[in-house]
């Protein structure tokens, strides 16, 4: 394992992380949002998720905190069916909900909107960050294997079913337009601000799929490793396992309720330059790789619950 405080010295040493308890009953910690210094390797709990009106029943669904996004001194957090700004002190500043957000998962800034994936409607909502409001909304319908965007207003009554179909949990947003990607969508789809297409077809269950470099960085989930997968013969081509640990230390407490709720599973990604990436896995475990190099960099873990992982992870900015 390469030397952590050299590899990060002068760049980035501090990412932030939300994580989801699955299984959690009412009354403990359904998990939060933490700090990560990587280069003590140092773990901070800002937020304990922790609220009487979480729906505890099904496979998570309304419960944990989701995405996370940053706009100048607001960082917004998602929770399942409602959007929340905190100061970079996490001191609550307002929080904003919409009848069609519902099972929210990852979330995305671009220029003066925040884009928030309803993977409840199978839709993707838009908030503007200045008037402080949702204004926009697109349900992504499917048809003999085609895609179609279909624009509703979210402040109205007339709106898509609550089905979750593709069970859509990511959306990115670059000047190249806005990607979208779930575990039934068969792959990442493009929408260029008219139409909707498949960019590339990936396995079923990935999560935090996004351009990068000349392909595609995921999570493959059902294998348990962060891929990265380019355009040309497959020399850069990676699959990167997440890390195991002695099942013996493992804690479960109560049942596991579903596959999610499992070591090894990989979620939570960003990126921290054109070859260093961070991952996500459960128990709740942040680890750096360096895809040139082909190695794990550095590894934190979180909890040690089997229950515990991570979902939204994204690089600190603020100091």
């Amino acid at each position: 394992m390469v030397n952590a405080s050299k590899r990060f010295r002068g760049h980035i040493v501090k990412l932030v992380t939300s994580s989801v308890v699955r299984g959690s009953h009412q009354g403990e910690s359904h998990g939060g949002v933490y700090l990560i210094d990587l280069e003590r390797k140092l773990v901070h709990q800002a937020i304990d998720w922790n609220i009487v009106t979480i729906d505890w029943h099904g496979n998570g669904l309304d419960r944990g905190l989701r995405g996370i996004a940053f706009d100048n001194d607001r960082v917004y957090i998602a929770a399942s069916d409602q959007l929340l700004a905190y100061t970079p002190e996490f001191e609550l500043i307002d929080s904003w909900r919409n009848p069609f957000l519902k099972y929210c998962h990852e979330i995305s800034v671009w220029e003066r909107s925040l884009f928030l994936t309803s993977t409840g409607y199978d839709s993707i909502l838009g908030f503007d960050m200045d008037e402080c409001r949702f204004n926009w909304a697109m349900h992504i319908e499917t048809a003999n294997y085609r895609f179609k965007a279909k624009r509703f207003d979210p402040t109205s009554d007339d709106g898509p079913m609550m089905l979750n179909k593709m069970h859509i949990n990511n959306v990115y947003c670059s000047s190249h337009g806005m990607y979208i990607s779930g575990l039934r969508t068969g792959g990442m789809l493009h929408f260029n601000g008219t139409d909707i297409n498949m960019a590339v077809e990936m396995p079923p269950g990935t999560h935090n799929a996004q351009p990068f470099r000349d392909g595609v960085l995921f999570n493959d989930s059902n294998d348990d490793v962060l891929r990265y997968t380019g355009r040309g013969e497959g020399e850069e081509d990676r699959a990167m396992r997440v890390p195991t640990y002695d099942v013996a230390k493992l804690q479960f407490s109560g049942a596991v309720e579903s596959q999610i709720a499992r070591p090894g599973f990989a979620r939570g990604l960003c990126v921290l330059s054109d070859h260093v990436v961070a991952g996500g896995s459960s128990p709740s475990t942040i680890t750096v790789y360096d895809l040139a190099a082909n190695e794990m960099v550095v590894s934190v873990n979180l909890s040690m619950d089997v229950r515990n992982s991570v979902h939204g992870l994204e690089v600190w900015p603020y100091d």
